[in-house]
C-alpha cells in the first residue's frame, strides 16, 4: 500500500485514512522516522514496550529467568 501526499505548513505530513486503519494508529501514536538513502522511513511504534517483551520472552514474564534472554534480543536488535 503506498500513498502521494503533500508535505504541509511546518512540514506536516497527513498520514491517509486508509493507512492509519490498516496500522491502526491513532492521534497520540509514536513513530519512528528514519532515513534509508533517499527515503524516509515511518515505522508505528508499539503502544506499550512490554508488548515486545511479552512476544520477545513470551508469557508470562520472570525477570530471573528471562532477563539474559530480553537482553541478547536487545543486542541484536538494538543496531538494526
Amino acid at each position: 500500500m503506498s500513498a502521494i501526499v503533500k508535505v504541509g505548513k511546518r512540514y506536516t505530513i497527513v498520514i491517509p485514512k486508509s493507512i492509519r486503519e490498516k496500522l491502526r494508529l491513532k492521534e497520540g501514536s509514536k513513530v519512528l522516522l528514519r532515513i534509508s538513502g533517499n527515503r524516509i522511513i515511518i515505522e508505528p511504534l508499539p503502544d506499550s514496550p512490554f508488548e515486545i517483551l511479552g512476544k520477545v520472552v513470551g508469557e508470562p514474564y520472570s525477570e530471573k529467568v528471562d532477563e539474559k534472554k530480553a537482553q541478547s534480543w536487545l543486542m541484536r536488535n538494538a543496531s538494526s
